[in-house]
């Protein structure tokens, strides 16, 4: 499973190096400014709020405690979290009972873009994380607004084979109405 990946890892960017680790509860501050520093995140909701600190937390925190998902985090050499994105391995049916390893909410802190940190993280997912993990795909989807992120994953060797589709659940009422 993915507590079998050997991390932490030093990876090489165009001007320095990162390290690649787990997410910890003392990373939750710094993981939400990541997706608070993307428009299309922010849009959401994803906006850093202290009042949103515990959902966040809760989130993390299952996520850490599911064998099958991971988050993971690149720091600067000062320490610095300049990156971050989600892994899933999931086991399935089709292509003959292939496991696919899932990545998600890939974001690198907007003053660090094109600095090689996202190549850097999704080669190690694609050059390590999959083949150790026994996994022959590795997939993930993108907002139809992140043209540049489309762009950058089909440099990586990404297809877009698939269309996907959201069904968002309406809020549910008060039971008071």
């Amino acid at each position: 499973m993915l507590r079998d990946l050997d991390l932490p890892a030093t990876l090489a960017t165009r001007s320095s190096q990162i390290v690649l680790r787990r997410a910890t509860s003392d990373d939750l501050d710094q993981l939400m400014a990541l997706l608070a520093d993307d428009p299309v995140s922010a849009a959401r909701g994803d906006v850093a709020a202290p009042n949103d600190r515990l959902a966040y937390l809760d989130a993390l925190e299952q996520i850490i405690g599911d064998a099958s998902n991971d988050l993971l985090v690149a720091a600067d050499p000062a320490g610095r979290l300049v990156g971050t994105f989600q892994l899933t391995h999931i086991p399935g049916m089709a292509r003959r009972g292939a496991t696919r390893l899932q990545v998600e909410a890939v974001r690198v802190r907007s003053e660090s873009r094109s600095s090689g940190i996202g190549g850097a993280m999704m080669n190690w997912v694609t050059d390590v994380a999959a083949p150790t993990l026994g996994s022959p795909l590795v997939q993930l989807t993108s907002d139809v607004d992140r043209t540049d992120a489309h762009r950058f994953y089909e440099r990586l060797g990404f297809h877009g084979s698939h269309v996907g589709f959201k069904y968002r659940i309406p809020a549910e009422t008060s039971w008071d109405e």
